[in-house]
């Protein structure tokens, strides 16, 4: 274990080793002696949040509807007062990654000087997609392209049936081109630089913390610079818990959505019933499939399901990108990526906007969501990227994955906007959120095929996500241990799916899993603002490789 160096982070000799001793001292282990029942639980961590969750979860299910108003509530009041709270955070987390790549501080490795990759290029990669956006690609691959592109050439948002004003853009309304290469820049700044900037903040930290300063592998170990022993007391304590509620929220609201979207896919092809009934059996069969991957772990579980999806989703991809309009789509591609670039400052100013739609609806929400999915996606790929450097870190997890979003969407969405825009088949972008993708598929050929494709990688998704972040709430609840006891996992796998279907069947629906997404991403951007100056001050005390 690397001891903690004093430049930066102030720690005598044989520092870690106390903390660790510190460390246990508030863990209580337990063992019954029913069915080989074994815990290892940081308390007061897993005792405050498991008791919330399942407090939180009787409470919906007892009043949905009361339920469903305050979720209403929280949303409009959080997105419409902290619009440019979410904005000016995430521009700020996009700027320090640069910061890292250019500075000398990227010379750092994870690990130490001598630490080599766990993990092929290939397989870090197909981890990192699968656990970080999959869900969401499906879901907004096909319909944020056309909702954007519909509003921006004139006509209504699908989701909340009002015009936005894309004057402050540049947007004409009725010029076609300009609504394409608009409603693309839109998409992709919810899917390019920012979403990943969050996810690269959270995962450094933890990775330098961990890794580099021989510190438990949980949120608190980023914050040891600044608070200093008080971490391993109720200041770290409070930090973990708000990270344990923001990842089950980030997670349960992309469940939600793979759950609509592969009972409409389900629908299309099969007949299957749409409703509520459906959406809870498909919710709690994916958990009942996901508990058998948490139980094999990382190696076992996630990275095999991971490497399988991404295979699919390629073969998914490439296989519409042939049989769309090539040219078209890879024009799309060039274009969107410029038209992105363009138009980035504007979508990214957080103050004067006149777009209270756009930025309040989408972006707000979005990035709150990607906020509060960053422990679980930052945790998750600091544990598979021991021996990156810094620098080839933060370029592989920012602009990488970044340009495959561009080339997803612009494929997807592009093939979608083309229809409409060259054939006049409007199936796709006058159908509902969830059945988009379906449709846009049925208009190509070997729909049967592509849609049934497509429900699989919904829900192997749904099954990545849903494990995965069982073991990082597990991790963090058990005080950073990467090894503690089965039936943890068990108990967070189980309420991430309870979560969803008491979310789904409040008065909200989908609106339900918004708001408490966002209203748990706020207090944890904070956490991430101060992770930033964290990093840095770790950072200066690392030798350079």
């Amino acid at each position: 274990m690397t001891e903690v160096t004093p430049e930066g982070i102030p720690a005598p000799e044989g520092a870690v080793e106390q903390i660790q001793t510190d460390y246990e001292i508030g863990q209580d282990n337990f063992e019954g002696n029913l069915g080989r029942i074994a815990f290892d639980i940081h308390n007061p961590v897993f005792a405050i949040s498991g008791a919330a969750v399942v407090a939180f979860v009787f409470y919906t299910l007892a009043l949905p509807d009361q339920a469903g108003a305050v979720f209403s509530w929280l949303f409009s009041t959080v997105t419409q007062k902290f619009d440019w709270f979410f904005v000016t955070a995430a521009n700020i987390f996009v700027l320090f990654c640069l910061f890292l790549i250019v500075s000398p501080l990227g010379r750092v490795r994870l690990g130490g000087a001598d630490a080599t990759a766990d993990y092929s290029y290939l397989g870090w990669f197909a981890m990192l997609f699968a656990a970080g956006m999959g869900i969401g690609l499906m879901f907004y691959g096909v319909s944020e392209p056309l909702t954007h592109f519909s509003t921006a050439l004139g006509g209504t948002s699908v989701e909340e049936g009002a015009r936005t004003d894309w004057a402050p853009l540049g947007a004409a309304a009725g010029d076609t081109e300009a609504a394409i290469r608009l409603g693309m820049a839109a998409t992709i700044f919810h899917w390019g630089l920012h979403p990943w900037g969050i996810y690269a903040i959270v995962g450094l930290s933890l990775a330098l913390f961990s890794y580099n300063k021989g510190l438990p592998l949980t949120i608190r170990s980023a914050f040891y610079p600044i608070f200093g022993e008080r971490v391993w007391g109720w200041t770290g304590h409070v930090i973990d818990i708000i990270a344990v509620f923001a990842t089950l929220f980030g997670l349960a609201t992309s469940l939600g959505f793979g759950a609509t979207q592969a009972n409409a896919g389900l629908n299309a092809l099969f007949g299957v019933p749409v409703g509520a009934t459906t959406e809870v059996l498909l919710i709690t069969a994916i958990t009942a499939v996901a508990l058998v991957s948490v139980t094999r772990g990382l190696d076992g579980g996630v990275k095999i399901l991971s490497e399988i999806n991404m295979g699919l989703a390629a073969l998914l991809l490439v296989f519409v990108l042939l049989v769309g309009p090539t040219v078209a789509i890879l024009s799309t591609f060039g274009s969107s990526l410029l038209a992105y670039l363009e138009f980035l400052p504007a979508l990214s100013n957080p103050v004067g906007r006149e777009d209270a739609n756009f930025v309040q609806g989408w972006t707000a929400f979005y990035w709150a969501w990607w906020i509060s999915w960053s422990p679980f996606v930052g945790m998750f790929i600091a544990r598979v990227s021991r021996g990156r450097t810094v620098r080839e870190f933060v370029t592989c997890v920012l602009l990488i994955p970044s340009l495959v979003c561009v080339l997803w969407m612009s494929v997807f969405g592009g093939v979608a906007i083309q229809q409409v825009v060259q054939d006049g088949y409007t199936a796709a972008q006058d159908a509902d959120l969830p059945v988009q993708l379906f449709e846009m598929l049925a208009a190509l050929p070997l729909a049967q095929i592509t849609s049934f494709i497509g429900i699989v990688l919904v829900i192997v998704f749904f099954v990545t996500s849903s494990d995965s972040g069982s073991l990082v709430i597990d991790t963090i609840t058990a005080g950073g241990k990467i090894d503690a006891p089965v039936p943890q996992r068990v108990f967070w796998c189980v309420f991430e799916g309870a979560v969803a279907i008491v979310l789904l069947l409040s008065a909200g629906g989908l609106e339900s899993l918004q708001s408490m997404v966002i209203s748990t991403g706020l207090p944890f951007t904070i956490v991430l603002l101060i992770m930033c100056y964290a990093i840095f001050k770790g950072l200066r005390s690392e030798p350079k490789s």
